[in-house]
């Protein structure tokens, strides 16, 4: 079954909703330029109260977004806020990747089928052995994720058979059927698609896309 990331997390009310909902893995942006970032000191507390109650035991991952951080950056957050996985989102080299390992995996952006291609070669088989390769983006210039701008199908589509991928990009309740039928990704990444404002998620969107996404092959299902 597709696995589901809901990201942009902010608060601890919209993480619940979304593991009620059937979410796989909670993403928090520690990146300041984002609209939905957020501190180490601001997700640590509520990290902490999903560990503590018995569906946020080993049922959900948490992963923590940066965007070109130091090392000891990153380090320090994971450590404060006991995170399960890293999603580099900038131009991390795959060294960087080395250094986080087992947790990293790269979030590509790319801007052509060639460059996607080598790209997932060069940093697919340094992601984490329990968890997706890699992540594919939609490309903007200035955003990092949260554009809303739709990922390309059939280049995610050429890339899904070989590595684990998680799709990103534009995906909403109403299109991610569709684009887990077309690309079959390992999972699924939404952010702004499910928002009532930047940082504030809709509850009855997050459910709705988490359903859409794991029903998209149920016998019967249109």
């Amino acid at each position: 079954m597709t696995r589901v990331k809901i990201c942009g997390l902010t608060n601890l009310e919209d993480a619940l909703v979304a593991i009620a909902a059937g979410a796989d893995l909670l993403g928090f942006v520690f990146y300041a330029k984002s609209p939905r970032g957020v501190t180490a000191a601001q997700a640590a507390p509520i990290i902490q109260e999903i560990r503590r109650r018995p569906y946020g035991q080993g049922a959900v991952q948490i992963v923590g977004l940066f965007v070109d951080a130091p090392l000891h950056e990153m380090q320090e957050t994971i450590l404060a806020c006991q995170l399960d996985l890293v999603q580099l989102h900038g131009g991390e080299p795959p060294h960087r990747l080395e250094q986080l390992a087992p947790r990293a995996y790269k979030a590509l952006r790319p801007t052509s089928v060639d460059e996607a291609a080598a790209e997932a070669e060069w940093y697919a088989d340094l992601g984490p052995p329990a968890g997706p390769q890699l992540l594919l983006d939609a490309f903007h210039p200035q955003l990092y994720g949260g554009s809303g701008r739709l990922g390309d199908w059939a280049l995610a589509a050429g890339l899904a058979p070989r590595y684990r991928i998680l799709l990103a990009g534009g995906l909403t309740p109403d299109n991610v059927r569709q684009a887990v039928r077309q690309v079959r990704p390992w999972g699924v990444d939404v952010s702004s698609g499910v928002e009532a404002a930047p940082g504030r998620k809709d509850p009855e969107k997050v459910r709705r896309f988490v359903a859409e996404a794991k029903q998209a092959f149920d016998r019967g299902a249109q």
